[in-house]
């Protein structure tokens, strides 16, 4: 492990800026208008209102706050202090969150005025209690009253290895891991993205996407912090809003989930042809599911780049396809980035150690698991050693995505081994979904699959064994989960089936649940 230095502690990169281009625009969100100077001292006075909680080196802050500049400097100020920042998914319900509360015992919750009803009922039903809830977001808000009497702190020496973040994302076990995501992380991501987005100071870089999110923290706010562009931040997604505030604030880049850009595309399609400024744009970028090459191919009509990435929690970014390939590539995700090993393993020799794991050959069709090593991947997940010890194996991470390689290193995902599904660019696990599911008392069994969906790229689709007597009424499933589950968790489809189909083991056959696939019995009420 390297020695600890405040070099190491990425919270340094502001104190650098407000050095050397302290009067630049750091951050602009619905209240003020921040230079790196004040974000600077704000971020060291954030510090010390947390330090005066009891956080130190190690200790959890969970932040559970609309994307915002306080957002920001919480996570910073949680990195100056050696402590970890939790972003916390705003639409969690209070079960999820107290779930987390309950894991990784924060000490501090910093939280929005939208989040205080569902905080105040998940620390009901927790265990652990936060010693602070402050609240966060507006000019009058605590959180700001406490900045103006709190002493800064200085910078806590740091090993690279030291984890800055812990990111929750929802677990094949049915419940939320978080992935320890340690300073050296966010530092080679960022140049990851320097390098693909040809990042620099003068950039001006809009937020759409969340926050809480890998996408909008660690691939678009901290990249743009570690170059000393200027940030815009969005709190919530308005397709007009994002528009207008490309030609206001001279915006030369954003990113976007596809079903975003899809939306962003019906506004232009509907506007006026004058009605936006959009000449500052350099590019668009999107992530977190695949994007449809007509849609790349719209864009680039209007003359609009359109970049893309993969990546994970655990990774954040490990491929990016650039606009010059998105169609003669059409499908791939891209190539590998430069500050990670990424290969693509023959999954039959994955049961044995990393020496003698095999390359699929380039152009054979053959099937894959990715497996990346290098300063860009976490350190495991908090409080789960065997998860952990079979995610990571000797330094490889093994990330559950299956790809083919074409001759040139283009990847294409061809499944998850870990069944995942994305819907409107928001990770669902359905072991979790079916975990809840399976306490409903009309409910024998539960399997969850993803169903493609024209809007939100892909739902839930719920196969369902009713218990004897039992009718079922998918409305009434949606709103018994609502107050259990995020909604975009909620399958959007319930089918009843006599039986779930299983191997000789027992283990359900997911891949035969298909619409038509389980004969007569099955009964679909959206059919």
């Amino acid at each position: 492990m390297s020695e600890r230095s405040i070099h190491h502690n990425v919270a340094t990169w502001l104190d650098r800026h407000a050095q050397d281009r302290g009067t630049a625009e750091a951050v602009i969100d619905a209240h003020r208008r921040l230079r790196y100077a004040e974000l600077a001292s704000r971020t060291a006075r954030a510090a010390g209102v947390l330090a005066g909680a009891g956080v130190g080196p190690g200790e959890r802050v969970a932040v559970l706050l609309g994307s915002s500049t306080p957002y920001l400097e919480v996570v910073l100020a949680a990195a100056r202090l050696g402590a970890m920042a939790v972003p916390v998914n705003v639409r969690w319900s209070q079960r999820e969150i107290a779930v987390l509360l309950d894991d990784c015992t924060p000490r501090v919750v910093v939280h929005g005025e939208a989040q205080a009803q569902v905080l105040e009922r998940a620390c009901a039903a927790a265990r652990h209690q936060p010693a602070l809830r402050l609240l966060a977001g507006a000019p009058d808000d605590p959180y700001e009253a406490a900045l103006a009497s709190a002493e800064p702190q200085p910078a806590a020496p740091v090993s690279p290895d030291d984890p800055m973040i812990l990111m929750y994302t929802s677990g094949t076990t049915g419940a939320p891991k978080g992935a320890l995501l340690p300073h050296r992380k966010t530092l080679y991501n960022a140049r990851n993205a320097e390098i693909f987005f040809r990042m620099e100071g003068r950039d001006r870089v809009l937020v759409v996407v969340p926050l809480f999110h890998s996408f909008g923290l660690a691939i678009l706010a901290l990249p743009t912090l570690h170059v000393g562009g200027a940030l815009v931040l969005q709190a919530r997604f308005d397709p007009a809003a994002v528009w207008r505030a490309v030609g206001e604030e001279r915006i030369r880049f954003f990113g976007a989930v596809p079903t975003m850009f899809r939306s962003l595309h019906e506004e232009l399609e509907t506007a006026p042809p004058a009605r936006y400024e959009l000449d500052s744009l350099r590019f668009l970028f999107t992530s977190g599911a695949p994007i449809p090459v007509e849609l790349i191919r719209a864009y680039e009509r209007r003359g609009l780049v359109l970049k893309q990435g993969f990546g994970q929690t655990e990774t954040s970014t490990l491929t990016c396809l650039d606009a010059a390939d998105a169609i003669r590539k059409a499908g791939s995700v891209g190539r590998p980035v430069p500050y990670a090993v990424v290969r693509v393993v023959a999954r039959q020799g994955l049961a044995e150690p990393p020496a003698r794991w095999r390359d699929v050959v380039p152009g054979s069709g053959q099937t894959g698991e990715i497996v990346v090593r290098g300063p860009i991947t976490m350190l495991g997940y908090w409080n789960r050693p065997e998860e952990t010890a079979a995610t990571l194996r000797e330094g490889w991470l093994r990330t559950g995505d299956l790809a083919t390689v074409d001759p040139e290193g283009f990847l294409t995902l061809v499944g998850r081994a870990r069944e995942l599904f994305i819907s409107g660019g928001e990770n669902v696990y359905p072991a979790e979904v079916e975990a809840v599911f399976e306490t409903h008392p009309d409910l024998s069994e539960v399997a969850v699959v993803g169903v493609p969906d024209e809007r939100w790229g892909e739902v839930g689709c719920a196969y369902v064994v009713l218990v004897p007597g039992a009718v079922l009424a998918p409305e009434a499933l949606e709103a018994w989960a609502s107050d259990k589950l995020a909604s975009f968790k909620i399958p959007r489809r319930f089918v009843a089936v006599p039986a779930l189909p299983r191997t000789e083991t027992g283990k359900i056959q997911k891949w035969k649940l298909a619409p038509g696939a389980l004969g007569p019995g099955a009964e679909d009420p959206a059919a």
